[in-house]
């Protein structure tokens, strides 16, 4: 075998040397060349995941808070409208009330109207009556020419009034 080798130019000592060396090389490089390289790309590999599962979780309480922004509109919507729709009943109920209270004062003021058109009629009838009296006793007067007592007066205007 030392023969061969030595036919093909290969001395075994230097070999020897040489796969010590390749292996001492093979040794530092992997210590402090792959070893940290490989550190550093596990460590770049946990950032990225870390960052892409941050994504994902920054996609989901998006999603989560535009699902509430829109829960929230709804009920904004919802209360919107039951304040709408009180306030528009509301209205109409000071409507029918305010009607109602114009319709009350309005009859309240005929009736007080008739009932002092009612008291002037009365007191004009009686002032009448009083005059058409006066002027029925004047003008027997002049008739009959005499003062008649006041019995006389009374039925004598009774009679004519009727």
């Amino acid at each position: 075998m030392n023969e061969l080798l030595t036919k093909l130019g290969i001395d075994w000592k230097l070999l020897i040397a040489q796969i010590v060396n390749f292996l001492v090389l093979l040794f530092v490089l992997w210590k402090f060349a792959y070893g940290p390289i490989i550190a550093m790309l596990e460590k770049r590999q946990k950032k990225i995941e870390k960052g892409l599962k941050d994504a994902q979780d920054a996609h989901k309480k998006l999603a989560e808070s535009e699902e509430r922004q829109k829960e929230i509109l709804k009920y904004a919507r919802t209360e919107a409208k039951e304040i709408v729709e009180k306030s528009r009943e509301q209205a109409e109920k000071a409507k029918s009330e305010i009607a109602l209270e114009a319709k009350l004062q309005s009859e309240k003021i005929i009736t007080d109207a008739k009932a002092q058109i009612e008291q002037e009629k009365q007191k004009t009838i009686a002032e009448i009556k009083s005059e058409i009296g006066s002027l029925v006793v004047a003008a027997t007067e002049k008739i009959v020419g005499e003062k008649m007592d006041e019995k006389k007066d009374k039925e004598l205007i009774e009679k004519s009034l009727l």
